[in-house]
């Protein structure tokens, strides 16, 4: 190694973040896999409210109703996948490094409703198409 690369290598102290490094970067996997959760549910809403307009000539005012309310609660539910996703990224790193980690199962549970009221909706959208 060159002369400056070892003093800035010396130079440098851990910081905080590094003492824990497996655990943050677990979180940011974690946090990455819910914006994928995320953009998915996004997806579905507008794949669902395509294929409706697609076929609108044939479906009811209810099939529309039900298509608009599966389009616009799956973007909404995908924005709040990712504030929460969001919010419970940034409370980990401090807990991963204060080492008062607890799973986040509010968040969990919440998200989790939301997707099955979702679901039901949907279900409910190709019984009346």
């Amino acid at each position: 190694m060159k002369k400056n690369q070892t003093n800035k290598l010396e130079s440098s102290s851990p910081t905080v973040d590094s003492t824990y490094i497996q655990q943050h970067l677990a979180n940011e996997r974690t946090f990455l896999a819910w914006i994928r959760t995320a953009i998915a549910i996004i997806g579905v809403g507008f794949l669902v409210t395509n294929v409706h307009f697609t076929m609108k000539s044939s479906l009811s005012p209810i099939g529309d109703l039900l298509a608009n309310i599966i389009g616009i609660s799956s973007v909404g539910l995908g924005i709040l996948t990712i504030i929460m996703a969001t919010a419970v990224y940034m409370k980990k790193i401090t807990a991963i490094n204060n080492q008062t980690f607890r799973a986040p199962k509010k968040t969990v549970v919440i998200l989790s409703i939301f997707i099955i009221i979702i679901s039901l909706v949907f279900c409910i959208y190709f019984l009346i198409a």
